[in-house]
């Protein structure tokens, strides 16, 4: 296994990959889980060549061949973890197996809206109702395409899976739960018995998921988050795998501190405001360590005060004028 593959066994028959990013988060966990009949995968990574060289070699040091492939499974279908989805069903395909991609019903819709019919054609203008000047909006909007070209090739088709069902996966049964706000559809994947937890991006160590408002996105992405997080918290969880950064061994612990961090960050906002009629934009010049922003960092920046500030709106301590996109006190 070469360096630049790190290959962890989490559990008998259960390992992590990190693969690499071209962006800021620099890596996403995937997960390999053997069975009798083939090995599951949990979500994918995006689509490069470094990453196909990464896959290459797990395979190769797991001795799993593309017929092995069983099945590909999707938390969610933000790119980093639906990227590589259609390049590794390919894989098996040239060898005769036909591979299924599962998702929920809502990631299905949103692939659908963002991935198979390249959506946000107007992601520019959006940006600039919001307060973004014009130069920064094109320059996320092309990144958006650049995005866009690293989830090819994709699955000719998404099949469903449903949260409150159950599905085997290896050796192990788990149960789905749905868990929105970082997506509208992210689902989990909960094994009671060893108190395990698949959980991709909902809950993460060291930093907080984006919780954006966007173009496709449902209403109020942080209200639904919070109560997502509250019911999340009930769980007997003993050991979680995220889709980034360390595994979580303290699981109610570190959802009290993401309901702290979020909590914090809307008085932050409601502060931001009240220091002038405000847009979103520049609410996060003020809420967020922005100087070294990337395009792609800025366009999450701006949802995530979107939210933030949409969330602020319908518990009735801010208001807001359609008109010029701007914020002011209730």
């Amino acid at each position: 296994m070469s360096e630049r593959t790190p290959l962890t066994k989490i559990a008998p028959d259960l390992y992590q990959v990190h693969l690499p990013l071209p962006f800021a988060l620099r890596i996403v966990n995937v997960y390999l889980l053997r069975g009798p009949h083939g090995w599951s995968i949990v979500d994918t990574g995006i689509h490069t060549a470094e990453a196909e060289a990464v896959w290459r070699d797990a395979f190769a040091a797991l001795k799993i061949g593309p017929r092995d492939i069983e099945q590909i499974l999707l938390t969610h279908v933000h790119p980093d973890h639906f990227g590589m989805a259609g390049w590794l069903q390919g894989l098996a395909a040239a060898e005769g197996r036909a591979v299924p991609v599962l998702c929920s019903p809502l990631e299905q819709k949103f692939a659908r809206t963002i991935w198979y019919q390249v959506g946000i054609q107007d992601f520019a203008a959006w940006l600039m109702s919001h307060g973004m000047p014009e130069a920064d909006a094109q320059a996320a909007h092309r990144g958006m395409g650049d995005t866009f070209t690293m989830t090819l090739p994709h699955p000719p088709k998404l099949e469903t899976i449903h949260p409150g069902e159950s599905i085997q996966m290896g050796e192990r049964c788990f149960q789905m739960i749905e868990a929105p706000g970082h997506s509208d559809g992210q689902m989990l994947f909960y094994h009671p018995d060893e108190a395990l937890l698949l959980s991709g991006d909902q809950v993460l160590m060291k930093i907080t998921p984006n919780i954006g408002l966007w173009t496709h996105t449902a209403p109020n992405p942080l209200e639904r988050f919070l109560a997502s997080l509250a019911e999340l918290r009930a769980l007997e969880v003993r050991l979680a795998l995220p889709g980034h950064r360390g595994l979580i061994h303290d699981w109610q612990g570190r959802i009290d501190e993401l309901s702290a961090h979020h909590y914090e960050r809307l008085e932050h906002t409601f502060e931001a405001v009240a220091e002038g009629r405000a847009t979103p934009y520049d609410v996060a010049l003020r809420i967020f360590e922005s100087e070294r922003f990337s395009p792609h960092e800025w366009r999450f920046a701006l949802a995530e005060a979107l939210a933030h500030m949409e969330y602020l709106e319908t518990h009735g301590r801010l208001t807001h004028d359609p008109q010029t996109g701007r914020y002011t006190l209730a």
